[in-house]
């Protein structure tokens, strides 16, 4: 598994998680909203998770 320093990932519950570091693998995540206008963090997600 590659590990891209780029995308910073804690979520080791994650299919593209780096497992022996705190980075993703993929070469680009996705990012959605989670409501209809974004104001803090809480309302978006990576909408790339897939469960391990």
């Amino acid at each position: 598994m590659r590990t891209n320093r780029s995308i910073g990932c804690t979520v080791t519950e994650c299919r593209y998680h780096a497992k022996n570091e705190n980075y993703c693998s993929l070469d680009d995540i996705q990012v959605a909203k989670k409501v209809s206008q974004a104001q803090t963090e809480r309302d978006t997600e990576c909408a790339s998770f897939e469960k391990e």
